[in-house]
């Protein structure tokens, strides 16, 4: 099975951001944030842009594709 992986969480807590002030920089909910940390939502190729350009990191860095 092909899932998305993602290290958001650390990167959040690295740079100091609570789940609610990103997602109101980016405009979503903090559920939304917390769902996607915990893998159980993909987000939106808009989403991971943004979520991308406001940690200054490549999506790549932040989203990746793994197997479970």
């Amino acid at each position: 099975l092909i899932i998305m992986n993602t290290n958001l969480r650390e990167i959040r807590k690295t740079n100091k951001v609570n789940q609610e002030q990103l997602a109101k920089e980016i405009g979503t909910c903090r559920k939304t944030i917390s769902l996607i940390e915990r893998s159980k939502l993909n987000p939106s190729i808009l989403l991971a842009l943004q979520i991308a350009k406001y940690f200054h990191s490549s999506v790549e860095e932040i989203f990746w594709i793994g197997e479970k």
